[in-house]
């Protein structure tokens, strides 16, 4: 599981799939989200407006799992 560290309250799925390189760019994130299988904390997702806090575990199929962490 790799960790991806914010030090803002919270990310939306599609900025944090851009920090976890799964797209390159964040207009990638509307159409990715559509058609990858991504599950939040064991529960599909396809909203890259979905806010991640700190402890929240993100699969992406076929880039891994994920941990949102907090700085400080």
């Amino acid at each position: 599981m790799k960790t991806i560290t914010i030090n803002t309250e919270y990310i939306t799925l599609g900025q944090f799939l851009k920090l976890a390189d799964c797209i390159s760019t964040g207009g990638e994130a509307k159409f990715f989200v559509k058609e990858a299988t991504i599950r939040v904390n064991d529960v599909p997702e396809n909203r890259r407006g979905r806010k991640l806090y700190a402890q929240d575990q993100v699969a992406v199929d076929g880039y891994g799992t994920f941990l949102v962490a907090r700085q400080g």
